[in-house]
């Protein structure tokens, strides 16, 4: 099973950039999107009801901004939009999808690059994300947490980490809080399989960053430590365009 998560930054936009065709090509068994920036009625017929997939939507709100999606070929045994937490869900940044297996988590995590009091709610979203994701596999079950993270949490994770320490999404305080994660049994998939540097997920529109690869690291699938011997693959996707981020991505065992 492939599972793929990519934050489209409009899907509306991208759906005239090649996506269809990237879906018939790829063909992910499950597939989260994240900044969809539109409600489900303003999408056209073909995003409403993409051929051979259930799909769920999730939007905040205000109109233009946010918002996640998942489509999957199997379909979910529940669905649940949002956390339960109304100044997060307000936003639509959450879909979750339970399997056989396991929960599918679909994030679009905050940006605190505004000003302090968004930088608050960022870090306040991971706190009690983390509280809800730990007591699920407290429970019983196996978590997989993708989307686009909003943080790059090594040097390793972005072309210039000097330059951008003191700006949100490389704070000390910022990649503290994945550390928590680690520390809480998850793991960051793509460190399984790649140890090399200069591997990114999202690259300014500004400067040719993309062509000369200066980027970042923000877009992951974590999973509980339990969940680890299951994943064979992990990695991504710099030669997918259409967005500002290029997708990434997990492959489960057939035997999973």
């Amino acid at each position: 099973m492939r599972l793929f998560s990519w934050n489209v930054n409009g899907v509306r936009a991208i759906s005239q950039k090649g996506f269809f065709d990237w879906i018939d090509h790829v063909s992910p068994d499950i597939l989260c999107i994240q900044e969809t920036k539109a409600h489900f009625d303003q999408l056209s017929e073909d995003l409403q009801n993409i051929h051979g997939y259930h799909s769920f939507w999730h939007s905040g709100e205000r109109k233009g901004y946010s918002g996640v999606a998942t489509f999957t070929k199997e379909k979910p045994l529940y669905v649940q939009e949002g956390l339960g937490i109304e100044k997060y869900d307000r936003e639509g940044r959450v879909l979750i999808t339970e399997f056989e297996n396991f929960l599918l988590y679909n994030i679009y995590f905050p940006n605190g690059q505004k000003d302090d009091i968004r930088l608050k709610y960022k870090m306040d979203f991971y706190d009690d994300l983390l509280s809800i994701v730990t007591e699920q596999v407290e429970s019983g079950h196996n978590v997989i947490i993708a989307g686009d993270w909003n943080t790059a949490h090594k040097e390793i994770d972005l072309a210039n980490p000097k330059a951008n320490q003191n700006y949100s999404g490389f704070l000390p305080q910022e990649r503290a809080q994945l550390d928590d994660f680690v520390d809480a049994g998850f793991v960051d998939t793509f460190r399984l399989f790649h140890a090399e540097p200069e591997r990114y997920s999202w690259w300014t529109y500004r400067f040719g960053a993309r062509q000369r690869n200066i980027g970042w690291r923000i877009d992951y699938f974590f999973v509980n430590e339990s969940m680890v011997s299951q994943i064979i693959d992990a990695n991504i996707h710099e030669d997918v365009m259409g967005s500002d981020h290029c997708p990434v991505s997990i492959e489960l065992s057939n035997n999973f």
